[in-house]
């Protein structure tokens, strides 16, 4: 991440969990902030309070999907980075709206990577995809970056379509080498500041914050879990290889936790209650549920191979972080900007 100082970098989805905090975090780093993305969609959100809008050097509040607006935002940006992390991302939803999660998730990278066809100056794109974009086969061992793309539910099916998506452009567009083309594939992220609907974590600030028991529909699924800040610098560390026209990292990498790191649903809520005594859970089993995969892991040993990408926080640290930030939030909100602030500074060092 040691050439970020200075650059341009245009970043979709910038008022969602991860986006506010990358762009906290790129402006730690010392570079200029564009954004683009729709209002926040929960009450409350990071975005608004941490004061991400203060963060950046110009914002553009549209959908994705609007190719010429957002055909014109990059135009006049002109950035040497692009990260895209606009989608909808989660799973539910997308059996509810299956044509809002193809649209967003598959034509809005199609606009961004033509907007970015029509632009000078690109170095590098990197396009965020999922853990989930595998086609899963329940196995104990992790997918690697030649496995299979698939998916069952809409979502991850749409992933698995914006990796071809993002393969087809470097191919047909891309292919001498100016602008360099990488989709990262992460794990399931945590921290402070995701309100989220029907994702683990947010559910769970939600119930204790009312005073009720977490409902828990399938303890035993497992997941790589991971602080966000961990996900992130997996990100910048695979832009600032394109930065640097490494062009061997033009390709997909998965930036997943340690193996042990790897645990159920009901082991991670057992630790993240040793760190926030408010939190109750129980198990109400859904014969009717959706379909969600019950284990899945990633193998990111390329990125520790290519990038010397690395996780820096283990579970019961990200744990501990994200109880003490929401913790701390539920008492005085006005303190989101400062805990965030002094997260980066303590994962950085």
């Amino acid at each position: 991440m040691a050439n970020l100082a200075g650059r341009r970098v245009f970043l979709t989805g910038h008022t969602g969990f991860k986006g506010s905090w990358m762009v906290a975090l790129l402006r730690h780093l010392g570079t200029e902030v564009f954004g683009y993305a729709l209002q926040p969609s929960s009450t409350p959100n990071l975005a608004e309070l941490a004061g991400i809008g203060d963060m950046l050097a110009n914002e553009t509040i549209a959908d994705i999907r609007d190719a010429v607006a957002l055909r014109q935002a990059v135009l006049n940006v002109q950035p040497d980075l692009v990260i895209h992390m606009a989608a909808q991302a989660l799973v539910r939803p997308s059996y509810s709206d299956p044509i809002d999660t193809w649209s967003t998730n598959v034509m809005g990278t199609v606009n961004l990577l033509d907007a970015a066809r029509n632009a000078k100056g690109i170095a590098g794109i990197v396009i965020v995809t999922t853990d989930k974009c595998y086609e899963n086969r329940a196995w104990e061992w992790g997918y690697r970056e030649t496995d299979a793309l698939g998916g069952h539910d809409p979502y991850s099916a749409s992933k698995a379509a914006t990796e071809l998506v993002a393969q087809s452009y470097r191919k047909s567009f891309f292919n001498d080498g100016g602008t360099l083309i990488a989709t990262a594939r992460a794990g399931n992220v945590i921290g402070g500041g995701d309100w989220s609907q029907d994702r683990l974590v947010a559910d769970a600030a939600r119930a204790a914050a009312s005073r009720n028991a977490l409902v828990v529909r399938n303890p035993d699924a497992t997941r790589p879990w991971q602080h966000v800040l961990d996900c992130l610098s997996g990100y910048l560390t695979l832009g600032s290889a394109l930065l640097a026209g490494k062009h061997d990292a033009a390709t997909a990498y998965n930036f997943g936790p340690d193996p042990v790191d790897n645990v159920s649903v009901g082991q991670l809520l057992t630790g993240l209650s040793q760190h926030w005594p408010e939190l109750r859970w129980q198990v109400e089993r859904q014969e009717d549920a959706p379909h969600e995969a019950a284990f899945l892991y990633l193998d990111s040993s390329r990125a520790r191979r290519d990038l010397q990408w690395k996780s820096r926080w283990g579970l019961d640290k990200a744990l501990q972080q994200t109880a003490v930030w929401y913790r701390s939030v539920a008492q005085n909100s006005s303190v989101a900007p400062s805990l965030i602030a002094s997260q980066i500074d303590e994962f950085l060092q």
